[in-house]
């Protein structure tokens, strides 16, 4: 069996972060989605969970973090180059999110940069010469 990854989000708006994540090219998934919650399909192997604040707290029994306030996680995404890095962050910052959150960091061989959805959760796509990375 083929392992996957799902990430669940608190989200304020459920409509506009499902517009948001499809403006990033994420795919919604109908069969997990309904007034409480929207799958959207990064890969094959990797899901996001859009969850209200209600539906949220059926599965995590701790306050929701205040994003203004706290880091709650670093949901790194690897791309295919560093054009693909830019052209995310560009299409988030179209659809409503942030950046600013971090200067991007380049270290020739990965580059990496941030944004924030709508709700505050930070998100770094990230890409890695991998054959160069090898070499070290």
């Amino acid at each position: 069996m083929t392992q996957k990854i799902f990430v669940n989000l608190p989200v304020s708006d459920l409509e506009r972060s499902t517009r948001f994540y499809k403006a990033l090219g994420f795919t919604p998934e109908p069969r997990f989605t309904d007034e409480t919650a929207a799958a959207m399909v990064v890969s094959e192997t990797i899901h996001v969970m859009l969850l209200t604040h209600a539906k949220f707290k059926e599965f995590a029994p701790l306050p929701i973090a205040n994003t203004a306030e706290t880091t709650g996680a670093l949901i790194a995404l690897s791309l295919e180059s560093r054009e693909a890095v830019d052209e995310i962050v560009d299409q988030a910052v179209s659809a409503g999110g942030s950046t600013g959150w971090k200067e991007p960091m380049d270290f020739g061989v990965m580059y990496s940069r941030a944004f924030q959805d709508p709700d505050g959760h930070v998100w770094e796509p990230m890409w890695m010469d991998e054959a160069a990375m090898a070499q070290e």
